[in-house]
């Protein structure tokens, strides 16, 4: 393994190499009704800081803060088994439902209009809907288009003004399905079973509203028996009709193998890089000249095999405790890598969500009748939201020193990209743009050496910021008891030597197994 103290990573950034501008969508999230993400996550209607609408102002403080730009909703494997029907109209008047999905009852008491109102305290999210293609199909997605989308003159759309929302919702998003080749799934099927219903699905949703953005499920993992034939068979069918095709990926650390999970956005790029060539070969074969583009709309650190990852057999209740995982040091580092896998392909991936958005496996948390808080997860991507959004990605490719891995073989020690303008900056010229950049250094025990080449970047001359998601205790965690344990530290000692010169270049230390956040100016 190469990583001594003397061994320095290194990149060139010049804004002449670009990989594509970042989708503001790519920072989405998902809220499915599954555990307490819904009820006494988002909705909490008698809780001392909920609104009128029973929304808790804590948690969407905090999800403003996050700088989520897109949530999708309402499943995941919920959708499969959802009638939309049962959350519109009266509460009162709602339908309590089994849940088979999570093993939970559904009371339905929020459903579509209050996600609407919801989102719409959330300045620049915008809604992404899943359309239930399990145990329903065509007729019932063009049913839930027009209430959501038609402005009036229809039973459907006159029932969504009698139920008060008078203006059409114009959502734009839409999930045809989820996961739907996974065993799992309520009314899973083959790939030419699901490629047959989503292109009729698609077509007829195109007849009512041509410009909707139309997203296909693709395979449920890159592990799956179907992944790759599946791709292929579903393009074939909608390749001209949808506009994105899905990924989903989930990492976690097996076995005390923490080398290895670290590395874990090593297999996600190989995954990117497969769908890619997959739709691209559907493209060849369609004889289109259409790129299909990527929505990676389920994504995040998962401890599937943990206690209450899983509903318990016979607890038919509402609001169970599930997947709520604690999430540390360790699992930060992995959630800003995965950021780093996404905007390095800023060229193909237009959307992506981070699963889920509150309690389940979410950055933020809440307590019942108590506060929100937190995870540590939500400093990266907080932070690559405010300073990627609308951003370019500039190309970066690392030489770094390596560590054996025994899932991925050798892998660089430094995962890093970097991008020019954005939100921050968006309204200066390239040649007065802020750059930041997003490095992780994988090594459990050493500082990592950065040396950055600026030379196509003569406008820099100073460090803004450089902070890291890092800790002496890898294992540190924030809690209901300590809830701001971790977060952002400063890192001293980075600096610029000959800014505007040729030999402008930036230096840097990187600590011990860490995420971390560059910004020049």
């Amino acid at each position: 393994m190469s990583n001594s103290p003397t061994s320095v990573a290194r990149f060139v950034l010049d804004p002449a190499f670009q990989v594509g501008r970042v989708d503001p969508r790519m920072f989405g999230s998902f809220v499915e009704h599954l555990g307490r993400c819904v009820y006494t996550g988002i909705y909490e209607p008698g809780h001392p800081q909920a609104d009128a609408e029973g929304v808790r102002t804590d948690v969407l403080e905090l999800i403003r803060e996050l700088g989520v730009t897109a949530i999708r909703y309402p499943g995941g494997n919920f959708v499969s088994g959802y009638r939309w029907e049962d959350g519109v109209g009266p509460a009162e008047q709602r339908s309590r439902r089994l849940d088979p999905a999570w093993r939970s009852i559904e009371t339905n008491e929020f459903g579509l209009g209050e996600f609407i109102s919801a989102l719409g305290k959330m300045p620049g999210a915008e809604p992404m809907l899943a359309v239930n293609l399990g145990t329903r199909g065509v007729a019932e997605a063009l049913d839930l288009l027009e209430y959501a989308n038609h402005p009036a003159g229809t039973t459907l759309s006159d029932r969504r003004a009698a139920n008060g929302d008078k203006e059409p919702y114009g959502i734009r998003l839409w999930c045809l399905g989820n996961e739907m080749d996974g065993p799992w799934q309520i009314g899973h099927k083959t790939a030419d079973e699901y490629g047959r219903l989503a292109a009729a699905t698609a077509s007829a949703m195109r007849m009512i509203d041509p410009d909707l953005e139309l997203i296909a499920c693709g395979s449920s993992s890159h592990a799956m028996e179907t992944f790759g034939a599946w791709e292929a068979t579903v393009l074939e069918h909608a390749y001209d009709l949808v506009d994105y095709i899905s990924m989903h990926v989930y990492y976690e650390e097996k076995q005390g193998d923490r080398d290895s999970f670290l590395a874990s956005a090593v297999d996600m790029e190989a995954f990117i890089a497969d769908v890619v060539a997959t739709c691209d070969y559907v493209a060849a074969k369609c004889k289109s000249t259409k790129k299909m583009r990527i929505s990676f709309d389920e994504w995040n650190v998962w401890y599937a095999e943990r206690p209450g990852s899983k509903p318990t057999e016979g607890d038919w209740s509402v609001a169970q405790r599930l997947l709520e995982d604690l999430y540390t040091v360790t699992d930060a580092v992995v959630v800003g890598s995965m950021l780093i896998a996404l905007l390095r392909h800023a060229d193909r991936i237009a959307i992506a969500c981070l699963a889920q958005l509150v309690n389940v496996i979410a950055p933020i948390m809440t307590e019942p009748g108590g506060p929100a808080w937190r995870q540590t997860t939500f400093f990266p991507f907080a932070q690559t939201a405010k300073y990627a959004r609308d951003a370019r990605v500039l190309a970066v490719n690392v030489q770094s020193p390596t560590y054996s891995t025994a899932q991925h073989g050798e892998v660089p020690l430094l995962h890093a990209t970097a991008v020019i303008g954005g939100a921050d900056g968006e309204s200066a010229a390239e040649e007065h743009s802020p750059v930041t950049v997003f490095a992780v250094n994988r090594s459990q025990d050493r500082a990592l050496p950065l040396r950055i080449d600026l030379r196509g970047l003569p406008h820099l001359t100073r460090v803004v910021e450089h902070s890291a998601i890092h800790d002496e205790d890898p294992d540190a965690a924030n809690s209901l008891r300590d809830p701001e344990r971790v977060g952002l530290k400063p890192v001293p000692g980075t600096t610029l030597d000959e800014p505007g010169s040729a030999n402008a270049a930036l230096n840097a230390v990187l600590p011990p197994m860490s995420w971390n956040l560059i910004r020049l100016a």
